[in-house]
């Protein structure tokens, strides 16, 4: 049976992907000078304004309005007339310290406070977090959203290094995959959205998109004389970024996880420190997920952990495998209870979630960069 799936990425440009570099850059900043800082860190952009909310408690001392300020530079916002200038632009700065009733769990869990010998914080929040993981490309993630980000990566690129003229910072990529089967076959549709200069010739700027994004990042083999390229299919995309439209941390979770393919859970990552569930957990489900699949255990695997604030060990485990799995997935729950240890404390220190590398993570997907520790093969 044939069927057609769909994901989109976006570049770091995009107003919502503004604010969550800015978030990790905040919390990198903490980390690089105190790796127990806890951070939950919110940014909001708007026109000429950036705000910066939430709740910090470090012993760093960190200039967070330069570091704002640097960002904002290294997008490319650096005029005012597209409604972000790094040098002018307002930024207000609104933090306060975590909620001593939050941190009395995150410090000792209920299993320590009932007397249990177990070295770890309790879960900073309770929440649920997916991991996925199939075998439709070499880094173990769907085709779809594989090639988004690629192509994303690929648009923010030709600007920065001016292989393209006229691109400004904000841009959108779609991809639509044909299935046959369960099995990609072929690219149905392409979507890139891109800001440009007031002059650019929009003829001239398909062109160069096709040949200069496109073709050096899609595989021939899974185009055709029927795919569609839509490229800026409005006719033209002067106005952006925070102009355009509004931007705010945790916005594209779908983007940041599997496009779709896969369920999400309860929160965003981008902004929180290793003690929130939401993102080390969603990163070791991932570790798990791929691993799974790469030992051969499945073709395709979907994993949840759930966890309530406070409490150490996961409240549950759940796995499935759409029929694919060579083992039961029982087997494959009781590996991964004897070879993980699944607290808070215990993901921390297995993927290495206290230094300052989160900023590695924010754009073209959370997931599928092998330099990062929880996409790691190991044999369990």
């Amino acid at each position: 049976m044939k069927k057609l799936f769909t994901s989109e990425s976006v570049t770091e440009g995009h107003p919502d992907k503004m604010c969550d570099l800015i978030s990790d850059a905040i919390l990198d900043a903490h980390l690089e000078q105190d790796e127990n800082s806890r951070v939950a860190c919110e940014t909001v952009a708007g026109k000429g304004e950036i705000y910066i909310t939430g709740e910090i408690t470090s012993k760093a001392e960190v200039d967070i309005e330069n570091l704002v300020r640097n960002v904002i530079c290294q997008i490319g916002y650096d005029d005012a007339q597209t409604g972000m200038d790094y040098r002018t632009c307002k930024i207000t700065i609104n933090l306060s310290k975590q909620s001593p009733d939050i941190a009395q769990g995150v410090d000792k869990s209920i299993e320590t406070k009932e007397g249990e010998d177990l070295e770890s914080e309790g879960a900073g929040d309770q929440g649920i977090m997916f991991g996925f993981a199939c075998d439709e490309t070499e880094e173990f993630m769907p085709l779809p959203i594989s090639l988004a980000h690629k192509l994303a990566k690929r648009l923010t690129e030709v600007r920065k290094k001016g292989m393209i003229q006229g691109l400004k910072p904000d841009g959108k990529v779609q991809v639509t995959v044909e299935y046959d089967d369960n099995k990609p076959v072929r690219i149905d549709t392409i979507v890139i959205s891109t800001q440009h200069e007031e002059n650019k010739n929009l003829e001239e700027l398909k062109k160069e998109l096709e040949r200069k994004v496109i073709h050096e990042i899609v595989p021939a083999n899974l185009l055709d004389e029927k795919t569609r390229y839509l490229i800026n299919p409005t006719g033209r995309f002067v106005i952006g970024g925070p102009l355009g439209d509004s931007g705010l941390t945790g916005r594209k979770i779908i983007v940041d996880t599997y496009g779709g393919y896969s369920r999400h859970g309860g929160g965003a990552f981008s902004g929180k420190d290793a003690t929130k569930v939401d993102r080390s957990a969603s990163y070791m489900a991932r570790f798990l997920a791929k691993n799974i699949v790469a030992n051969h255990y499945a073709k395709k695997c979907e994993i949840q952990l759930s966890y309530a604030i406070g409490v150490a060990r996961p409240v549950s485990i759940y796995i499935d495998t759409f029929g694919t799995a060579s083992i039961s997935e029982e087997e494959i729950i009781k590996k991964i209870e004897n070879s993980f240890d699944l607290t808070p404390s215990g993901i921390i220190r297995y993927l290495d979630l206290r230094k300052p590398m989160f900023k590695k993570t924010t754009n073209y997907g959370h997931f599928g960069k092998e330099e990062l520790a929880w996409e790691k093969i190991v044999k369990f």
